[in-house]
Parts: C-alpha cells; sequence; structure tokens
C-alpha cells in the first residue's frame, strides 16, 4: 500500500529530474552555440588580421620576409589557431607555425571553395581540412587582396580544432552534474522532512482515531501550531465529531439507565403484588385492592412506551412536511386542552388567567403535534403549581409570530436546572410538587414537537412564577 509520502514524493522527483534534464540541455545547446559563434568571430576577426597583413607584405616589399614571419606567428600565437596561406591557385606556400617550410607546403586548396572565399569575401565552415589536418576544425577562409587592385592574390585560412570547445562543454556538463546531484540530495531530505512533519499529525489522528474506535471517549487529536491550515481544520472537525458521538454516546447510556430506572421501579410494584397474592401474604379480601394498584402501574408502563415510542418516531423525521400542517385558530385549540383540565384545575382549587386575542390567531402547523404541546404543558403546570394557585394561559401576536405562553404559581425552579428541563428524564427536586408522577418525557417531547416546526421554545421561572413560551408563524 502507498504512502501519501511516496505518491507525492515519486512524481515531484521525476519532474525534479525531468526539469533539471531540460534546463541542463538547453543550457549546453545555448552555450555551445554561443561558443561556437564566439569561435568563428575570433577567427574571423584573426584571418582578416593575417590577410591585412598579408596584404601590406605583399604589397609593400620594404618589409622584410623575416619581419613578417615575425609577425604572423606572434598573431597566431596570441589567438592560439592554426593559420596558412596560399596563393591565387589555391597553393599552400606558407604555414604560421613552421614559416620557414613545413610538409603541406604544395598542398592545393578546392577550387570550389577557392572560388567560394573569393566571390563572399569570407567562408566560415566546421569539417575537415583534407591533406592539413585530421581532425574536425572550426575553419574561416579570408582572401588576400592587393591593396592597389584590390583584387585576390591569394587565401588565408584560420582554424581551431573542436576540442577546446569540447573541453569546455565537458567541464560544464561535470559541473552542472555536480550541481544537480547536490539539488537532488538537498530536495530529497527537504521533502523527506516536509512530508514526515505533514504526515505525523494525520498518523496521531489515525491513533487517536483508533483509540476512540476502542472506547476511549476521551481520545483528542492534538495539533501544532506550526501544521497547515488543512491539518488544523481537519483535527478540529476530527474532535467536533468525537465530542459529538461522546456526548450522544453519554446521552445513550443514560437513556437505557433513566429507562432501566423507570421500568424497575413499577416492575418492582406488580411482581410484590401479584407474588403477595399467590403465596397468600395478601388476603384475599384485600386482593381487589391491589389489583387496582397493579392496574394503575400497568397503565404507567403502557404511557412510558407510549412516550418512548412517540420520541422515537419523532426523531427520524427531522422537521414537519407540508402536506402534515394545517391552517387552524391556535386560540381554540388551547381552549379545547384547558377543557380536558378542568376537573384537576377544579380538584386544587387554581385560579385560571386567560389572554387571548378576540379574534382568531391562525398559525401553519401539525394540529395534533400542537395539540400535544399544549397538553403537556398544561399538565406540568397544573401539576406544580400548588392548591389555590393561579393557572395562566396567554396568546400574543408580535409581526410574524405567535407567541404562546403556559404559566403557573408556586415553588421556582433553581436557575442551574432551567437549562436541563427539556432533557430527556430530567425531574425536577421534590420541593417543586407532591405529585411526582411522570418520567421527565414530557418536556423532551413538548421542545422535539416545536424543533420539528423550525420554532423555539424557552422557559422563566422567577418571584414564584415559572412559564413557558414557544412560538409559532402567524397566518394573517
Amino acid at each position: 500500500m502507498k504512502t501519501t509520502f511516496s505518491r507525492i514524493f515519486f512524481p515531484a522527483a521525476m519532474i525534479l529530474l525531468a526539469a533539471l534534464l531540460v534546463v541542463g540541455t538547453s543550457f549546453q545547446l545555448l552555450v555551445k552555440n554561443y561558443l561556437i559563434r564566439e569561435s568563428l568571430s575570433d577567427l574571423q576577426t584573426d584571418g582578416q588580421t593575417i590577410s591585412r597583413l598579408s596584404s601590406a607584405y605583399f604589397a609593400d616589399k620594404a618589409i622584410s620576409a623575416q619581419d613578417f614571419y615575425i609577425n604572423l606567428t606572434v598573431a597566431t600565437q596570441v589567438s592560439g589557431a592554426d593559420a596558412v596561406i596560399c596563393d591565387a591557385t589555391g597553393k599552400l606556400v606558407l604555414c604560421a607555425k613552421q614559416p620557414m617550410g613545413c610538409e603541406h607546403q604544395g598542398l592545393m586548396i578546392d577550387e570550389a571553395y577557392l572560388q567560394e572565399v573569393f566571390e563572399t569575401g569570407s567562408v566560415s565552415d566546421v569539417g575537415v581540412i583534407q591533406g592539413l589536418y585530421e581532425e574536425s576544425r572550426y575553419v574561416v577562409g579570408v582572401p588576400i587582396s592587393d591593396t592597389q587592385t584590390n583584387q585576390p592574390v591569394g587565401l588565408v585560412i584560420v582554424s581551431t580544432p573542436l576540442t577546446q570547445v569540447h573541453t569546455i562543454l565537458e567541464k560544464l556538463s561535470d559541473f552542472y552534474l555536480m550541481i544537480s546531484v547536490i539539488v537532488v540530495l538537498a530536495a530529497v531530505l527537504v521533502m523527506t522532512f516536509m512530508f514526515r512533519r505533514q504526515s505525523n499529525p494525520l498518523r496521531d489522528m489515525a491513533k487517536v482515531a483508533c483509540d476512540f474506535g476502542h472506547g476511549n471517549l476521551d481520545a483528542r487529536v492534538s495539533v501544532d501550531e506550526r501544521s497547515p491550515l488543512e491539518v488544523q481544520e481537519l483535527a478540529l472537525a476530527f474532535n467536533n465529531m468525537a465530542s459529538s458521538l461522546q456526548q450522544s454516546e453519554y446521552q445513550r447510556q443514560e437513556f437505557v439507565a433513566n429507562v432501566s430506572h423507570e421500568l424497575k421501579t413499577p416492575m418492582t410494584t406488580i411482581s410484590g403484588y401479584v407474588d403477595g397474592m399467590l403465596d397468600g401474604t395478601i388476603p384475599a379480601e384485600r386482593q381487589n385492592h391491589y389489583m387496582r394498584l397493579v392496574s394503575q402501574e400497568t397503565k404507567r408502563l403502557s404511557r412510558l412506551v407510549r412516550s418512548m415510542l412517540d420520541i422515537s418516531r419523532m426523531q427520524d423525521t427531522q422537521r414537519f412536511s407540508e402536506a402534515q400542517l394545517t391552517q387552524f385558530d391556535l386560540c381554540e385549540c388551547a381552549g379545547q386542552v384547558l377543557i380536558t383540565f378542568e376537573q384537576k384545575i377544579v380538584e386544587k382549587s387554581l385560579a385560571v388567567e386567560v389572554d387571548f386575542p378576540e379574534h382568531n390567531v391562525d398559525t401553519l402547523a401539525n394540529q395534533d403535534a400542537i395539540t400535544q404541546v399544549f397538553y403537556n404543558l398544561v399538565d406540568n403546570a397544573v401539576k406544580f403549581c400548588p392548591v389555590g394557585g393561579t393557572l395562566s394561559v396567554s396568546i400574543r401576536e408580535d409581526g410574524n409570530k405567535i407567541y404562546a405562553g403556559i404559566a403557573n404559581t408556586g415553588n421556582t425552579i433553581p436557575p442551574e436546572e432551567l437549562p436541563l428541563v427539556f432533557d430527556r428524564f430530567h425531574k425536577l427536586d421534590k420541593s417543586r410538587a407532591e405529585n411526582r408522577e411522570g418520567w421527565g418525557l414530557g418536556l423532551y417531547i413538548v421542545k422535539t414537537l416545536i424543533g420539528r416546526h423550525g420554532e423555539d421554545i424557552s422557559v422563566t421561572s422567577q418571584n414564584d412564577r415559572t412559564e413557558f413560551t414557544f412560538t409559532l408563524p402567524l397566518v394573517n
């Protein structure tokens, strides 16, 4: 399995080597062309100098042959080139390195080449001069003209071996190769360091993810601030995900524990009563009484299971669809719920305050869900309201929103418990009321139903008054 380092490093290395090869080849070609141009240019200058010197010698007999030979030898030694002089017929008459006579004297130059030099005034070429040199050379031919008639009287051929340019190119190639090796090695070291530095946080994240998967829910990724921004964002996203999963796991464990606790009490009660009737501990004349208690506990279990099923069904869908929404009067809905609590209200001698607008207040919502919301909130308000207390239900309009409030008098909710009242199985302190029926699912269901409408619900509790307020859209 290839690592990220190998997947990126090898293509990058190939690109780097290809770039160095292209740059090196291009540089060598440029240098080679430059050296050839410079060599031919220098030979051209040397040829013209020797041509003028030869023209002066042939035209002015006052210059002795010895002086001419000395000047010719000095000129060729300074330039480092070889020079031969031919007459107008192309016959080699003088060699600059051996002016007193050499074995090549009498050699005939190709007539076509001779005519080309005379006609063009100068010919530059690369090749072998047959009979004179064995290796390829840079060659420049310049005519020697009569100073009086300007007619060609001879030919100067100046040349230099190709080995001089090749030697320079070889040295440049060796130097470039050495520099390239150093650059590649430096790039390998730098890239290895950088990739390892960038991949280490990824390895740490993989290790933390493995630990998290094996049950260590406190495992988190720590990333150096010098790490790339993408790595830091990935680590932050991972930690947020881990925190969310940890919270979900804690909630699941708490949910299971609460369900187990809530089921344990009625089931223990039912089991105890039934065993007592079976073994005769409970006399026959009292069995009807205890059977009614068993029936009540069974109904409590049924309500608990039904509430849990409702919660599970609500969590399957995030929002109500348009087909599930209807337009209805919220005041009428709240009034119908109040009527169902008439008996409980009378039993506790509660004062009921209703603050509704005189006109219909229509909303677009799921009517069954909102009825359930009112029922749970009013049920809580009646349950926690002391005897002779006040129950208040209000509906008001503000802009495009409806604000529905259900309040009751009595002991207030401690500030530290306010954020928890909508949690599953959360029950308030017993000082809030003597009636402790229920399982702490009512307000959780309320918040879930309101949330499925895309609306909000809040609670305030101060000055012996507790009020729950939720919003719904207003239909004008």
